[in-house]
């Protein structure tokens, strides 16, 4: 899984230049349950380099269209996290984050890898050009099928290429993997021993019903997200009001954050914590506590 991780980021990281990953830690560091009715709200891997670089890879499928805070927020929580007692603002290490969204993030951008830094907006000189301390990648998965399936990339020369075709290689809600992606990657994979270690491993864990079981409840969760969220809408829309549509999003945000804390309850997590994560007052979570307590 390490090596696999490794080649799989400098595949990424290339793009821009920066200095060839050779050890990583992984990082436990998410919140929310394992399978039903777990929120999402987690990095799905976050590891440290062996320069301290931090760097979080989310793969996202389902579009909440709040991407680039719900990023920011991210990034910013790991900067901030590498600071401790003694130590200088000088130490802090770059932080990057790679996005691998199932959506279109920028309908007027055709590519389907971009990245972002800081930049002074006149010269585009970055702030840092020494060491940029913040780096976000978005990779469209919809965006490289499509010029995938038009012959416009080159696997052979592009190992993000090859790599991306794993990932791309099956579609969950369809519930299908494509046969004409199967039989490259098993091509590419008889000249990429890395990839071939990849594939292999995928095609081990695509029969294991633990992992099976947690593929499809998360799939479900998105699901059922998305259709929250339409529903929302179409009931704003049935009113034909705007204020009704704000009215079902908001009240779909506010039952979540209430499930949310019931299930941060129950697994004993202390108040205070509950507060500093959600941002809400102790008399609000004490509410939730009472009712919950009533229901029960």
């Amino acid at each position: 899984m390490k090596i696999i991780t490794i080649v799989f980021l400098n595949a990424v990281l290339k793009l821009t230049g920066r200095d060839t990953i050779k050890e990583v830690t992984f990082i436990q560091h998410e919140l929310g349950g394992e399978y039903q009715d777990d929120k999402q709200s987690r990095l799905d891997i976050l590891v440290k380099t062996q320069k301290g670089d931090f760097i979080n890879v989310e793969i996202q499928l389902s579009n909440q269209h709040d991407m680039t805070k719900r990023t920011l927020y991210y990034w910013a929580k790991m900067y901030e996290s590498q600071l401790v007692r003694g130590m200088g603002y000088s130490e802090l290490r770059p932080t990057i984050t790679i996005n691998i969204c199932n959506f279109t993030m920028f309908k007027n951008n055709k590519n389907y890898h971009s990245t972002y830094h800081l930049y002074e907006d006149r010269t585009l000189s970055r702030l840092m050009p020494e060491e940029d301390v913040l780096e976000i990648h978005f990779i469209e998965m919809n965006k490289f099928i499509t010029l995938w399936h038009e012959e416009k990339l080159d696997a052979l020369e592009n190992i993000l290429i090859r790599w991306l075709l794993l990932l791309g290689m099956v579609d969950g809600r369809k519930k299908k993997v494509y046969a004409d992606i199967y039989r490259e990657l098993e091509e590419l994979a008889m000249k990429d021993e890395n990839l071939r270690a990849a594939f292999d491993t995928w095609e081990e864990i695509s029969q294991s019903p633990e992992t099976i079981l947690a593929y499809q409840s998360r799939l479900k969760y998105i699901l059922d997200e998305e259709a929250r969220y339409i529903d929302g809408i179409n009931k704003g829309r049935e009113q034909g009001k705007t204020e009704g549509i704000k009215e079902g999003l908001e009240q779909g945000r506010k039952q979540e954050q209430i499930e949310l804390v019931k299930k941060l309850l129950q697994r004993h997590e202390p108040i205070e914590e509950i507060m500093g994560l959600l941002g809400l007052s102790r008399e609000k979570i004490e509410r939730i506590k009472s009712l919950n307590l009533h229901e029960e």
